[in-house]
Formats: structure tokens, C-alpha cells, sequence
């Protein structure tokens, strides 16, 4: 490790880096927070809580969609699977791009014309909506928490490094402030207040991947050939680096596995809860159209920059110093940073700040995203028209969200504390397998479907659901692994570690199962309501 991070990593006294590195992170976090006060201030009735009002227009979405779909897992987690395996670690980058195309062409119009606020709102339209809405807050929940859980792992991973906090307890500290952070821009901001904070990381997080692409280029006189064979030669394996199969081509399993991930990440994105909310923010079908494709573009530049980055980490800094740092490579940029700068200097320390601070960033925003998507769910889906009845006031319901988000945040920090030495590439796989599973099949089904049941909705979300959670807790992720959640424990029995080869037929085909054994006739003059709204938006809020 260079003499600055084991400085850094010390713990000891402070240093000028330290100071440096700490003002920043304070400049970044007080700079959201203000974002968040003034929005929060400016948040009145229940649609400005959930939907931001429904202002904003096709790019202004389109910038936060990128805000917060480019996470930790983007950022730190792609950049770090690619130093360590290569070609095989850039197939995230890709699998995250393509599932916009499913997002683009079958849902965001439709969900955006179906609905108000959440996924909910659009199942229980021609469904008996009790059952159904409890389903879908039980769904969106359980896939926030999966998704929170790799930004809170960014979260520690990160600031232990740059603060120079070594032990577990520290850890565990920073994990639990990422979290308060999280429910105060929730509680305070709403959607408004979220939007406006990842609008401005995407921007910082843009500018951020783009400067340090510029320096990898640069010190390669912008010869792409001369980049990847160095990294190739520094990785230690050689040509294999930049070919398939170093992390998933060692076995059959492997490759079963690689099979597994694509599917979950191309499928996953259009169920992802934080991410179906964002099309409720805009005011026409159309604007919800153009900000996928605005997020499309934006998403597509920055995967291209994870190349420059991941081999950029490979060819400027040793593998076992990689992993010395995070041996899930999750610090590879921030290195790369340190070392594009220059190590031990004051530039290394200012570059490695920034890129830090603005990780960090990046990691608070899309907290905010995902705890408002699970804590609207349960607001407005279980407690509004579940526990209420449909009762319940407008007030009422925002002051729910309000402790439903400080509920959720106090079960992510416990299991983001858990979380804290896997990759967080690997775990977002895993919360795009979950949402796949329970949330894909139930939206397509209930748009597209004129057959389509409640009994056929709970089968799809709760089957869905259940085999992808219980198969990643009896997978190597969790146990059996040097790398696992409980490294010291072995009860895996599943050979995967991504669930969604099995887990994601299974959701497809319970939801046929049980609408064909269900004795429910589904009601066609609601489907051909929701059939004209969803493709026209007539009668759309």
C-alpha cells in the first residue's frame, strides 16, 4: 500500500491529507443537505412528498434517473471488478446499460400513465387491491433493503479508508452515519429534495469519471492498445485479462453464474422500485419517455469511462495493493485517483479527496432514492389503503413514510454493517435478481395480460420473492466463502451467487399457475381501461 493510504488507513494523527479529506466530505455533505432544506421547505401536499410534484421536465428526470441508477456500484464496484478480473468484470457495465432498453420499450410509459405514486398503485387498478397492494409494499421493500445494502457497504468501505478507521466498530459508525443521513433527506426533503440532490451528484459524478478517464488516457498518450496491455501485463495474467472467463469461465458453475447475473441485470432495472418512482416525477408520458432516453445516454457514457477506469487501476497500481485496500476491489478508483495525482503529494491528496467525496455523494443520493421508494410503499400502499382502508388523510400518510423511512434506515444500517467486505457490484446483482423475480413479472403480466388475476399477482410477487431471497441466503454470499457475509460459517447449499437463472422463471411462471388455478374472473372492462390509459394517458394524474 503507498505510503499515503497507510498514513490514511494509520489512524493516527491528523495529517494535512486528513484535513483536506474531511473538509471536502463536510463541504459535500452540508452542500446536500442545504439542497434538501430548501426543497423540503417547498414540499406541501403528498404529491410533492412522492412524486415531486410531478415538475420536472424529461432531462432534469433524465439527470436524476442517471443519478440514481450510477451508484456505488457503478462507480466503486464496477471499477474494482474490473482491476480484478478484466474483461469479465466490465460485463456489469453492460448488463446495467441494457436493461434500460426492457425499461425504455415496456414499462416507463405505461407505469407512468397506469399509476400515482408507486408500483402498487398500478397492480391494484384491476386487482382487489388489499392483497395485492400488501404484496407490492412487501416486494419493494425487500428489494430497497437488498439494493441499500451495497451503498451502505460503499458507504463504510469508503470513508474507513480515507478517515484512516481500521476497526470494525469504526466501521460499523459509518455505516450508521450514512444512514442518519439517509432518513434526514428523506424525512426533510421528500421526492423534491431527493431529486435535486442526485441531479447534482450525477453532474459531479459525470465530471468526476470524466476528469479521471482524461489522466488514465493522458499518461497512455490516448493509446487504448497501450492502456490494456499494460493493465494485462501489471494484472499478472496476461492475455487472459483481457478475455473471457478469468472470474466466471473456471467452471461450470462459473459460467452457470454468469448466465444467471446477465439475466438478473437485464430484467432487473424495470423492476427496481427507486427506479419505477421516477416516472411519476415527470407531467406527461412523454417526458417520462424522454428522461429514459436522457439517462440512457448519460448511463452509456459513464460504463464507458468504467473502462479507463477498471483497466486504468490495472495497469497503474498492483493487484495485492488493490486488494490490500478492499479485497473486493471496491477502492480501485479512489487509488487510481491517488495515483493519477501523484502519491504523497498535495495534487494525490486533492484528487483522491474529491473522487471520494464525491463516491460518498453518490452513495447518499441513492440511499435517498431507495428509502423514499420503500417508504412511500409502505405509506401509501399498506398503511393508506391497507391498514386505513383508504381512510387515511393526506397528513397521515406523509407522517407514516416519515417513520416508515426511519425504520428502514435503522434495519439497512444492521445489515449494511453485515455487508461491509462484499462487493458492491455484486450485491446490487443481487437486489436487480430480487426485483426481477417478484416485481417484472407481476408489472408486465397486470399491463399486458387480459387474463391476468390477484391470485396470480400474490403467486408471481411472493413466489417470486421468496425463491430469490432464500436462495441467495444459502448461497456462497452469505456463508462458505472467504468473502461471504459469515465467512466463518458454512449452511450455503446453493451453488450460485446469483439466484436469477432460477429464481426469475419461477416468478414468470407462478404468476400463470396461479391466475390458471385461481376461480377469480378477471374484470376486462377494467383491463380495457387500463389497457387505453396505459397507452394513451387519458384519465392519467
Amino acid at each position: 500500500m503507498s505510503p499515503m493510504l497507510t498514513t490514511l488507513a494509520a489512524g493516527g494523527a491528523a495529517s494535512e491529507h486528513r484535513t483536506l479529506i474531511i473538509s471536502l466530505f463536510s463541504a459535500f455533505v452540508l452542500a446536500t443537505l442545504v439542497i434538501t432544506v430548501w426543497a423540503g421547505r417547498q414540499t406541501k401536499d403528498a404529491s410533492d412528498f412522492y412524486a415531486g410534484g410531478r415538475q420536472f421536465t424529461g432531462f432534469q428526470n433524465g439527470l436524476a434517473v442517471a443519478g440514481d441508477y450510477m451508484s456505488a456500484a457503478s462507480f466503486l464496484g464496477i471499477a474494482g471488478a474490473i482491476a480484478l478480473f478484466g474483461y469479465d468484470g466490465f460485463l456489469y457495465s453492460i448488463g446495467f446499460l441494457v436493461a434500460w432498453l426492457v425499461a425504455l420499450l415496456l414499462v416507463a410509459e405505461p407505469l407512468r400513465n397506469s399509476g400515482r405514486y408507486t408500483m402498487g398503485d398500478v397492480l391494484a387498478y384491476r386487482m382487489r387491491q388489499r392483497p395485492v397492494r400488501t404484496a407490492a409494499g412487501t416486494s419493494t421493500i425487500v428489494v430497497s433493503i437488498f439494493y441499500l445494502l451495497a451503498q451502505m457497504a460503499g458507504a463504510g468501505v469508503l470513508v474507513s479508508l480515507l478517515l484512516g478507521i481500521t476497526s470494525d466498530t469504526g466501521k460499523i459508525a459509518i455505516v450508521a452515519l450514512v444512514g442518519v443521513l439517509m432518513i434526514l433527506y428523506v424525512t426533510i426533503g421528500g421526492m423534491k429534495g431527493t431529486t435535486w440532490v442526485q441531479m447534482v451528484k450525477a453532474v459531479l459524478l459525470m465530471a468526476g469519471a470524466l476528469l479521471l478517464t482524461f489522466l488514465v488516457m493522458l499518461k497512455f498518450d490516448f493509446n487504448i492498445s497501450d492502456l490494456l496491455g499494460t493493465a494485462a501485463d501489471n494484472s499478472g495474467k496476461g492475455a487472459a485479462f483481457l478475455e473471457p472467463g478469468l472470474k466466471y469461465g473456471l467452471t461450470g458453475t462459473t459460467k452457470l453464474d454468469f448466465i444467471s447475473l446477465g439475466i438478473a441485470l437485464v430484467l432487473g432495472t424495470a423492476g427496481l422500485p427507486h427506479i419505477l418512482i421516477r416516472f411519476y416525477t415527470v407531467p406527461t408520458a412523454q417526458a417520462a419517455r424522454k428522461s429514459v432516453l436522457w439517462a440512457i445516454g448519460l448511463i452509456g457514457a459513464f460504463y464507458l469511462m468504467t473502462l479507463a477506469l477498471g483497466f486504468g487501476a490495472a495497469a497503474l497500481i498492483s493487484n495485492a495493493e488493490i486488494t490490500a485496500s478492499n479485497k473486493a476491489g471496491n477502492t480501485a478508483a479512489p487509488l487510481l485517483a491517488l495515483h493519477l495525482g501523484g502519491v504523497d503529494s498535495n495534487w494525490g491528496a486533492i484528487l483522491l479527496a474529491s473522487i471520494s467525496a464525491v463516491a460518498f455523494a453518490t452513495i447518499l443520493a441513492v440511499v435517498a432514492g431507495l428509502t423514499l421508494a420503500s417508504s412511500s410503499s409502505f405509506a401509501h400502499d399498506i398503511y393508506a389503503n391497507v391498514i386505513k382502508k383508504g381512510q387515511a388523510s393526506e397528513k397521515e400518510e406523509i407522517r407514516a413514510a416519515r417513520w416508515a423511512t426511519v425504520g428502514i434506515g435503522a434495519v439497512s444500517i444492521l445489515l449494511g454493517a453485515l455487508a461491509r467486505d462484499l462487493n458492491v457490484a455484486g450485491l446490487v446483482a443481487l437486489a436487480f435478481a430480487v426485483a426481477a423475480s417478484a416485481n417484472l413479472p407481476t408489472i408486465l403480466y397486470s399491463l399486458f395480460w387480459k387474463r391476468f388475476t390477484t391470485s396470480g399477482a400474490l403467486w408471481s410477487i411472493y413466489g417470486g420473492l421468496i425463491s430469490a431471497v432464500g436462495l441467495v441466503l444459502f448461497s456462497p454470499v452469505v456463508s462458505g466463502k472467504a468473502t461471504s457475509m459469515f465467512p466463518d460459517v458454512d449452511f450455503h447449499w446453493f451453488p450460485l451467487e446469483n439466484p436469477g437463472i432460477i429464481s426469475i422463471p419461477v416468478g414468470f411462471l407462478l404468476g400463470i399457475v396461479g391466475t390458471y388455478l385461481s376461480k377469480e374472473e378477471p374484470d376486462k372492462k377494467k383491463y380495457a381501461e387500463l389497457e387505453v390509459r396505459s397507452l394513451t394517458g387519458t384519465g392519467a394524474h
